[in-house]
């Protein structure tokens, strides 16, 4: 299990412990606290869409007030953003200790990396202001007001006269400002003192951990602030974390956590289950939701950072609607450096506050179609001859998969960008094997690069000087899986554009263009750095120290190696990269996947994994999986089985196993156990239309691609907390995996006033606001159907998903009561950008009025849109809609045994079947080969 002395606790965090403190200090003041900062009035200024002024912090020792310029912003929609920086930082007005060459300022570049965009500014907003207060009115129809109370500082957001947060609303706000180390001599012996005194000093100017101390050149300046959730119980968000989807409380009591929720990028080896601990990611997006209402903030800090969680009920708001009282949500965030820089969003709904969240940091990448279909990895593939193998025993088994893996042992000695020449001699012909099947190779790179001397890489990162500093601004050495290694700083442009270049097939000889990465230990893992990671004052790119950038550092390698898969090849057209990463932060969706990291062959692994990927899923990184099977131990047989299952409505679905455990491949399984996971597989990939279509959803709004019941049922409060059952996007798929071990039912709630129907049986499940219990031996996915809803499929089991590509189309409908259904489909070629010049095909389908109709999604002149647009419809024209299942029909349509196809302007008449269903199953409609072609307009008359 997890090494807990590896990484600090809150009271082992200095900036932690510090805030934590301070927390406590303001609540035994309760009423008669007085926070210490004020905004001058005099300093306000109100703009298009901007307030700025001066925050003053005074002093205990009485001396000059420190000035904190604050900067809010106000945008069209509906976002508000408000920074707070230092001015004798921002002047670079302070002394450095040691020597250091760190950067005076407060860190300022994190928005560089996690936004795309900084939103068009609210020009339309109106500003008043008094001596007491500034009010602003704001977003569409200016329907959110800010309320900026100067003394003390504090602001109280509202949506249509309603407050829903507020910030330093209970005087937290705490900004450790720059100041000189004072030492006091004493009966002989030197201390450390400042000139403020009762706080505790102990760690302003360096800090030890785990044998490594940190200089601390700029010496205390960690920032935090309170933000309260009015009226909200449930909160969510935050990842990543091994807990539930709905936020615990952090401040003891029965069933809560005893520390704050932590987001501090680290390779944390067997994580545990059920706490707040770090992990492998951090985004600091914490939804709060409660009926038919939701909210949000983005705490963009790049440091390391903790929240704390207090919910406090209350008898009544005089500020709310909200009778009768409820429970407030109080978090405390505090993060090491940096500035403060809070968005607030509004919603009112939770699409409103992913849409919000997504506009500002991209939308997840629309990978290559390849990526959604199943992948096969483990450490390790031995030679190329295994890895041909193993594709040739999923064929002989007529089991699907798209993608194998390739872990550090296939480099010669681990040096990235070679090949081991003894056990993987003809890498090309490898990936020739798998490219005869479509098939794609996924290789391995970290950003550790191996220090010795026959390796050209390490010798062009020293000589370009690319690699991370120490302290010392000397390349930074450490310890990783090639032994001493070096690491790429790819904050520095130069850095990318070498990086690139290595990328070439010309460069990375033994590579062809079916060939993907992996960037994994890029937190970054260092084996012999304090909590197994670099230490804080080491100094990149730009002269910013490491405890600044901590948290992006992952996703600024990802970046550098989605920039060199996208140029490797200027000879062919650009296709899409394809990279796991197991760090991310804010932005990283925009780049590729990630997974949950090293977890275990468990029960309790697999349970967790569900929230795990749904928190993804709400906080903007929707693109999400866990290593199925688990990948320290061996699964029993049936955890095996059940978590193919899970993993089957994962986003991102791969296996994956360590070095020291047995092979498990799906055709090793033996009876019954091989068939029912290759049941599973073939069940994820006759949905790859509908997961396509939610992908690119995802991509073109910031939608979940599993969602949870508060997204998909914002009023109804029974389902607030769920985390262990989902939808798949917007298709009325309902999943509920088995998580325990013996299984033989699972309950699963049904929302009131809904209809749903077994996928696989067609039974009939009226939701009630109440669980149904659902049989489940072994070979049974739970998994349900809500009326309403047209779900395309494609039922020919093929062994790999671009050998789908030509085949035609299945659509399931599931009828309403009052027969209605609704369904898109989206096709592009899966592979490159031409989708962005026009070339891809989104259908809508529209049930009603016994008449079935598909039509474009886009208006004539998008539908005619270019060469490209009218190449690739040409090239789809030959791909058919071959079956309509009709769920949930009338019984008196068993009369009919004919329907009417009118497409082209031509009328024809199709056979149609019927099937009467039996007790508590539903009648069935089914019309084989209708004949319409799945890019043109048509209607069925029924």
């Amino acid at each position: 299990m997890v090494k807990h002395e590896n990484f600090k606790t809150c009271e082992q965090s200095g900036f932690c412990k510090r805030n934590r403190a301070y927390a406590d200090n303001v609540a035994t003041y309760g009423n008669t606290w007085a926070s210490p900062y004020t905004l001058d009035p005099n300093s306000v200024r109100i703009r298009h869409g901007y307030v700025t002024g001066t925050v003053l912090k005074s002093l205990k020792s009485g001396g000059q007030a420190v000035q904190l310029p604050v900067k809010l912003a106000f945008l069209e929609s509906g976002v508000a953003r408000v920074t707070i920086d230092e001015f004798k930082r921002q002047q670079k007005d302070i002394g450095l200790r040691h020597g250091s060459q760190a950067r005076k300022e407060r860190y300022n570049e994190a928005a560089a990396w996690a936004l795309v965009t900084d939103g068009e500014l609210d020009k339309s907003f109106s500003g008043e202001e008094s001596e007491e207060e500034t009010v602003v009115r704001y977003g569409p129809k200016q329907r959110y007001r800010a309320v900026i109370r100067h003394d003390p500082f504090s602001i109280d957001f509202f949506r249509d006269d309603e407050l829903h947060i507020k910030i330093n609303g209970r005087g937290l706000m705490n900004v450790e400002h720059w100041r000189a180390m004072v030492v006091k001599v004493e009966k002989g012996k030197s201390e450390k003192k400042d000139p403020e005194d009762g706080e505790d000093e102990s760690t302003w100017w360096e800090e030890t951990f785990g044998g490594n101390i940190d200089s601390k050149p700029r010496g205390p300046e960690s920032v935090g602030m309170d933000i309260s959730f009015i009226g909200y119980q449930h909160v969510y968000g935050i990842p990543g974390h091994a807990s539930s989807l709905s936020l615990k409380q952090t401040r003891g009591g029965p069933g809560n956590y005893e520390q704050p929720y932590r987001l501090y990028n680290s390779d944390v080896f067997e994580y545990e289950m059920d706490s707040p601990m770090t992990l492998y990611g951090a985004i600091p997006l914490m939804q709060a939701h409660r009926k038919d209402s939701t909210v949000g903030v983005f705490w963009l800090n790049a440091a390391e950072t903790w929240i704390d969680i207090v919910k406090q009920k209350v008898s009544s708001n005089p500020n709310s609607l909200v009778t009768g009282g409820g429970t407030d949500t109080e978090t405390h965030w505090f993060s090491e450096s940096g500035l403060l820089d809070v968005f607030v969003f509004l919603g009112p709904s939770p699409k409103d506050v992913v849409a919000q969240y997504s506009e500002l940091t991209g939308y997840t990448q629309l990978p290559q179609q390849f990526a959604l279909g199943y992948h096969q990895c483990r450490w390790n593939y031995v030679s190329d001859e295994d890895v041909k193998e193993v594709d040739t025993n999923f064929d002989k088994n007529n089991i699907p998969y798209d993608v194998i893996w390739l872990d550090i042992e296939y480099t010669d000695g681990k040096k990235y960008f070679t090949w081991d020449p003894h056990a993987f001699p003809d890498p090309l012909g490898m990936e020739k094997q798998l490219n005869d099947q479509e098939r794609k190779l996924v290789v391995i790179i970290d950003p550790h690069i191996k220090n010795v001397d026959n390796y050209a890489v390490v010798k062009e990162l020293k000589s370009m000087s690319l690699g991370v500093k120490d302290k010392n601004n000397k390349l930074f050495e450490g310890w990783c899986w090639p032994g001493s290694s070096h690491w790429v700083d790819c904050f520095n442009p130069v850095t990318i554009d070498w990086w690139r270049s290595l990328f070439t097939y010309k460069s990375f000889q033994g590579t062809a263009p079916n060939v993907f990465l992996w960037n994994d230990m890029n937190e970054p893992s260092v084996f012999n750095g304090p909590e197994t990671t670099m230490p804080k004052d080491n100094i990149h790119h730009g002269n910013w120290e490491h405890r600044d950038v901590h948290n992006i550092n992952g996703m600024t390698f990802v970046n550098a190696t989605f920039e060199a898969l996208l140029h490797r090849d200027p000879a062919i057209s650009r296709r899409r990269p394809f990279i796991l990463t197991r760090s991310y932060y804010a932005g990283s969706q925009r780049l590729g996947a990630m997974w949950t990291g090293d977890n275990l062959a468990a029960w309790s692994h697999l349970a967790a994994s569900i929230p795990m990927i749904l928190t993804h899923n709400v906080a903007g990184f929707p693109f999400a999986g866990a290593d199925v099977g688990g990948f320290f131990g061996d699964p029993s047989k049936e955890l095996l089985t059940r978590w193919y299952q899970a993993g089957a409505f994962y986003p991102f679905f791969r296996a994956h196993a360590h070095t020291d455990t047995r092979r498990r491949e799906p055709y090793l399984a033996g009876d019954p156990y091989k068939e029912i996971i290759t049941q599973a597989l073939r069940l994820r990939y006759s949905l790859l239309p509908a997961w396509y279509t939610t992908f690119h959803s995802a991509s073109t709004t910031g939608a979940p691609i599993i969602q949870p019941h508060y997204y998909a049922h914002p009023s109804d409060e029974a389902g607030f907390a769920l985390d262990d059952q989902f939808y798949v996007g917007s298709t009325g798929l309902l999943a509920k995996p088995v998580t325990t071990a013996g299984a033989e039912s699972i309950s699963i709630y049904l929302p009131p006033n809904t209809l749903y129907y077994d996928y696989f049986t067609y039974t009939i499940h009226p939701g009630t606001g109440s669980t149904i219990t659902i049989p489940t031996p072994l070979d049974k996915i739970p998994l349900l159907m809500r009326a309403g809803h047209i779900i395309p499929r494609k039922d020919h089991p093929r062994r790999s998903s671009g050998l789908m590509r030509y085949d035609p189309y299945t659509l399931l409908i599931t009828l309403t009561p009052e027969g209605t259904a609704n369904g898109d489909l989206y096709i592009d070629d899966g592979e490159s950008y031409d989708y962005q010049e026009g070339a891809f095909i989104h259908r809508n389908f529209t049930f009603a009025l016994n008449s079935l109709s598909s039509l474009d999604f886009e208006d004539e002149k998008q539908r005619n849109k270019g060469k490209k647009r009218r190449e690739y419809v040409r090239q789809m024209d030959r791909v058919r809609v071959e079956k309509i299942i009709i769920v949930g029909v009338p019984g008196s349509w068993q009369a009919r045994k004919e329907v009417r196809v009118v497409e082209d302007g031509e009328g024809r008449g199709v056979e149609m079947g019927f099937e009467r269903g039996g007790a508590g199953t539903a009648n069935v409609a089914t019309v084989k080969d209708p004949g319409v072609r799945i890019g043109r307009d048509w209607r069925v008359e029924f």
